[in-house]
């Protein structure tokens, strides 16, 4: 019998086989993974919270170039109100019978200053700019300043009876509250919040 021989017949008989079973992975090796598992989906929260953000910054900028489209001449507007207030009180100061006597230069200049007082409303409405005549309404706070009140039974208490100067509205936002006076004593009126669309 030889050496090979004896040494099949060793193994065959119970003693100890060559190991040929594939290599065991190490111990650590689910530490590992988890602690990957846990990296990976910290990075993909990090990931999804930094598009969000940006997400939400593109809308507030878009929302800030549209405001600054609608309200960046609210300062210039106001100041240019000041102006067409004086043209439309200039006007006002001027009566029918004084223009029937006026003569053919002064007609035509009261006509130049009655279309330049045009131009510039027609102007300011083209920007957004929008008169609040309240004439009649219902007072509200929001869109109105109450100047005084007059006792007045024939209209609702509450109404805008007198309008000393006309409001402005930039947008949805008031420019300009218009100066007005009220009546009070009289039947109650309905609130302010049942005329939406006045101004």
């Amino acid at each position: 019998m030889t050496d090979s021989d004896m040494h099949q017949q060793t193994d065959s008989d119970g003693g100890e086989a060559p190991d040929t079973a594939a290599p065991r992975e190490p111990v650590a090796a689910p530490k590992a993974s988890t602690s990957l598992d846990r990296e990976l989906a910290d990075t993909k929260d990090r990931l999804l919270r930094a598009l969000a953000d940006m997400e939400n910054m593109r809308k507030r900028t878009e929302r800030e170039v549209a405001d600054s489209r609608v309200y960046g001449i609210s300062a210039f507007a106001r100041d240019i109100l000041g102006v067409a207030d004086n043209m439309h009180r200039a006007m006002q100061a001027l009566d029918d019978d004084l223009r029937a006597k006026a003569d053919e230069g002064t007609r035509a200049l009261l006509e130049g200053v009655e279309l330049t007082e045009r131009e510039l409303m027609n102007t300011l409405e083209k920007n957004g700019v929008k008169r609040i005549d309240p004439l009649g309404q219902k007072f509200d706070p929001n869109r109105h300043q109450a100047m005084y009140e007059i006792e007045d039974l024939s209209v609702p208490a509450g109404s805008v009876i007198q309008v000393m100067q006309a409001g402005y509205t930039i947008g949805d936002r008031v420019l300009r509250p218009a100066l007005v006076a009220v009546a009070k004593g009289g039947a109650k009126g309905p609130a302010a919040n049942d005329n939406p669309g006045g101004q």
